[in-house]
C-alpha cells in the first residue's frame, strides 16, 4: 500500500510540473509584446534570469539575453559581419543563443575558442593566443574578461592577433565605480568601472563605446527587451 500512495505521489508531482511548464510555455510563448532579434520570434515576454532574476530578460525561444540581443543588432546596423565577405573571426566563449548562427553565416572563417570547454573548435588561453599576428578580421569576447586574472595581456593578445584593418567588440560588465580587483569571489577577479576603456587604449585600440540609447528609441528598446542589462558595447580598432 505504501509503495502504491509513493508511486501515486511520484506521478502527482511530475503531473504538476508538466502543467507548470505547461502554463509556463503558454503564458511567455504566445504574444506580440517582444521580439527577438537573434531568432527572429515574438512573444508575450522575456522570462526571468539571473541571480537577482532580472524581469524581460531571456528569450523563452532561443535564449538570448539583453546584451546578446543588443550586439546582434549591432553587429547588423554598425559592423560588416554581415556582408557575405571573407573573414576570419575569432568568438571567445562562444554563447549557444549565437554558435550555430554564426557558423552558419561565417563558414569556414569562423572559430570558435575557449579554456576548458569541449564544445569549441579550439581550446586556448587568451593571455597566450597561439595565432600569429594579425590572424583575425573580427574578434568577438562578451563577458569573459572580469574572469581573467591578467586581463591587460589578454587585451595585448587581442591586439596583436587583430588585422590592421580589423575590429573587435569587447563587453564586459560594468559594475563599479572605478576598476577594482576582486578578492574571495570564485567568478570574477575584476570588477569593471567606466575606466575600462582606459585598459583598452593602453593595450594599443582606438576606442568607440555604443549603448541601446545611440541606436533605438525607446520604444524599439522596449520592444526587444533592451534595456541597462543589455550594458555597452567596446568597439575596438587597431591605433
Amino acid at each position: 500500500m505504501q509503495d502504491t500512495k509513493s508511486a501515486l505521489s511520484k506521478w502527482a508531482r511530475k503531473l504538476l510540473k508538466r502543467s507548470k511548464n505547461l502554463g509556463y510555455l503558454v503564458f511567455y510563448h504566445y504574444g506580440k509584446q517582444r521580439w527577438c532579434p537573434v531568432c527572429g520570434k515574438s512573444a508575450r515576454g522575456f522570462s526571468k534570469f539571473g541571480r537577482s532574476l532580472r524581469e524581460d530578460a531571456r528569450c523563452v525561444h532561443c535564449g538570448a539575453l539583453e546584451r546578446h540581443r543588443f550586439v546582434w543588432l549591432y553587429f547588423g546596423k554598425q559592423t560588416d559581419l554581415f556582408d557575405d565577405g571573407a573573414k576570419r573571426v575569432l568568438h571567445v566563449a562562444p554563447e549557444k543563443c549565437f554558435e550555430m548562427r554564426l557558423k552558419k553565416l561565417l563558414g569556414a572563417g569562423y572559430l570558435t575558442a575557449d579554456l576548458h570547454n569541449p564544445r569549441v573548435m579550439v581550446n586556448l588561453d587568451v593571455t597566450a593566443i597561439p595565432c600569429p599576428n594579425e590572424s583575425f578580421d573580427v574578434i568577438y569576447c562578451s563577458h569573459v574578461l572580469e574572469h581573467i586574472r591578467d586581463d591587460k595581456k589578454a587585451l595585448r593578445e587581442f591586439y596583436r592577433v587583430l588585422k590592421k584593418d580589423g575590429w573587435a567588440a569587447l563587453l564586459v560588465p560594468i559594475t563599479a565605480q572605478r576598476t577594482r580587483r576582486v578578492f574571495g569571489q570564485k567568478r570574477h577577479v575584476w570588477e569593471y568601472g567606466p575606466d575600462f576603456v582606459d585598459r583598452l587604449r593602453e593595450a594599443g585600440f582606438r576606442v568607440a563605446i555604443t549603448q541601446v540609447s545611440d541606436l533605438f528609441e525607446k520604444d524599439e528598446a522596449l520592444l526587444m527587451g533592451l534595456n541597462s542589462a543589455s550594458g555597452e558595447i567596446y568597439h575596438c580598432t587597431r591605433a
